[in-house]
């Protein structure tokens, strides 16, 4: 496969995740009961907890109890952590793993990696004779990929169990502008749209080339593209405008009345709140 081929495959498969959240969204687990609302601010809450810990036990303990919520809320476990280990390796590990040495942060070596015949200077940066991965920075390491891994893991946890449109309405809690979700809400529409038009357009060209093409004819149709596209967004977004102001649109998202909490949403409310407390004093 080209690399223009294996970016619509992604394309696809990010169409085709949308589609699984829907469904996960619709299965009948722990979470998908629960109000939206009292998901929001559990994930809000949650990752407020994780971002303040100190504690790797504390970290790990929430890594559990997420692990928990998602086998009853009935989610495909693997592939949930299938995506949260890789995030988690990619923006957490990697992006921690250089202060771990001492170069960086200074400590006690706990793993020696290599010895140089003396130590350095480079202007406000010194390397020490002997480059190890020290306690300290160790300790950092691990305290960032658990955060990382924690805040992806509350994060899909929600998406996976709430529809799109439940999340943006239950935002309104936080009295964030309607302007703001407007915009949240068109972005999300458009995305499907976009990848649909660059997907058929693609399949378009394809199918009446004929043989092998040289660069600059390539460079010229992808130039080409590149400006439709633009050309037809924009008519797409004027277009819409002006078929929400027909209909009376005034700049004010008006949602459906939420519904009347549960015994069940106070109940898990509570308990989910008395769990990040439980965890705080770890």
């Amino acid at each position: 496969m080209t690399f223009i081929d294996k970016s619509i495959a992604s394309i696809a498969d990010i169409i085709k995740s949308s589609y699984v959240y829907w469904e996960t969204a619709g299965k009948n687990g722990l979470f998908q009961k629960l109000d939206p609302r009292v998901k929001v601010v559990f994930m809000i809450y949650f990752i407020v907890i994780v971002s303040l810990l100190r504690s790797v036990y504390a970290e790990l303990a929430i890594s559990a109890f997420i692990f928990i919520l998602i086998a009853f809320s009935r989610l495909n476990i693997f592939y949930m952590y299938k995506r949260i280990i890789g995030f988690a390796f990619f923006f957490g590990f990697l992006v921690a793993l250089p202060s771990a040495f001492n170069v960086i942060t200074r400590g006690e070596i706990i793993l020696p990696v290599a010895t140089l015949e003396r130590s350095y200077q480079f202007w406000i940066y010194h390397i020490p004779k002997e480059i190890g991965i020290t306690r300290e920075g160790a300790f950092g390491v691990a305290m960032l990929t658990l955060r990382v891994t924690n805040s992806i893991g509350i994060s899909l946890l929600i998406i996976h169990t709430t529809p799109f449109f439940e999340i943006i309405r239950a935002l309104k809690v936080f009295r964030i502008p309607d302007t703001f979700l407007m915009i949240i809400i068109l972005t999300y529409k458009y995305i499907f749209i976009f990848s649909k038009t660059v997907e058929d357009m693609y399949l378009a060209m394809k199918s009446r080339l004929v043989g092998s093409i040289d660069s600059g004819t390539i460079r010229e149709l992808i130039a080409g593209r590149i400006f439709f596209i633009f050309k037809k967004s924009q008519m797409r977004y004027e277009e819409t405008y002006r078929a929400m102001v027909s209909r009376g649109f005034t700049g004010d998202i008006e949602f459906y009345s939420f519904r009347v909490f549960s015994a069940r949403d106070v109940i898990a409310g509570f308990l989910l709140a008395a769990a990040g407390a439980a965890v705080m004093v770890i």
